[in-house]
């Protein structure tokens, strides 16, 4: 557990709380992630919870307490994994990560996964995130395959989580879904909530609790009655949004036993293909795209 105090100058008075906090807190990658420390009262203001909105006076002071994010038992050490290296420069990575390989370690799982590999192949990698988690500036569910970028310095990483956060990067999987989708292409703009019974699942939802979440699907081939393969374009960055949207729409994708019930399928027929982005000091944008597993296109259903 960390603590930070900070007192408000004459220059950031009148600023809302989570914009002086963003303003003054590199560490912290995103105002949403800040927003979700004053929401839990992990920040005070003079000794006192406030709101997000709270207009900081000069002379206040702001302490943060970050306990967010608990270790995992074990510690973590560097593991010669074989990595598929997309790219690679002197700010960041782009890694081609493979179906069942988890990004960072977690209660009882502290070996096998990309950051024992990364820790073993680079030297230098972003602190922001807790120790167990260098260089992460995104994630990928353990069952998704494909593209995920890796920061190598504190401020690479607070720049690239900041396009995440306000939805500037550009994303694209693509999925084999169960049944015959109906239309070439289409939205699926429903918020998405906790779910009422699983802790660990999502689900639809219109509640006080729900979030916007938005994506954008198109039919790339079709496999008779059996499966549909499509591309997805999330509009926003919810956890497990593509695979509870595509279970909304009827067409659950296949492998998916959490949300789709179907194990058929060998993998989570889900595969981040491509992701863009403005680098993050030339500012040229960049876009990667990696091809798709054979399978998907050859034998689907098999």
């Amino acid at each position: 557990m960390s603590e930070k105090r900070l007192v408000v100058d004459e220059e950031s008075q009148h600023f809302r709380l989570d914009v002086f906090l963003t303003n003054n807190l590199a560490e912290i990658p995103s105002r949403t992630a800040i927003k979700k420390l004053i929401d839990t009262g992990q920040v005070t203001v003079n000794d006192k919870t406030v709101k997000a909105h709270y207009k900081v006076q000069t002379g206040d002071t702001v302490c943060v307490i970050d306990d967010q994010m608990q270790p995992p038992e074990d510690k973590v050490f560097p593991e010669d994994i074989p990595l598929n290296v997309f790219f690679d420069d002197r700010y960041f990575i782009v890694i081609n990560k493979p179906v069942g390989m988890l990004i960072h370690p977690v209660h009882g799982c502290a070996t096998g996964t990309l950051v024992n590999a990364l820790m073993y192949r680079f030297k230098n990698l972003s602190d922001v995130q807790p120790s167990f988690r260098p260089g992460i500036v995104h994630r990928l569910d353990r069952e998704t395959s494909g593209l995920i970028i890796v920061a190598k310095d504190n401020q690479t990483h607070v720049r690239l989580a900041r396009q995440f956060e306000k939805r500037r990067v550009k994303k694209k999987y693509v999925a084999l879904v169960k049944g015959t989708v109906e239309f070439d292409e289409g939205i699926i703009d429903a918020p998405l909530d906790r779910h009422p019974t699983q802790f660990d699942k999502k689900s639809v939802g219109f509640g006080e609790g729900a979030k916007e979440a938005r994506t954008i699907y198109k039919v790339l081939k079709r496999f008779g009655k059996e499966a549909t393969l499509v591309a997805l374009y999330p509009r926003s960055g919810r956890t497990h949004q593509l695979r509870v949207h595509m279970t909304y729409l009827g067409h659950p994708i296949l492998g998916d036993v959490k949300y789709g019930q179907n194990n058929a399928y060998p993998r989570m027929a889900l595969h981040a293909q491509s992701i863009g982005f403005q680098h993050p000091h030339s500012k040229h944008f960049l876009e990667f795209a990696t091809p798709l597993p054979k399978n998907f296109i050859t034998s689907p259903i098999s």
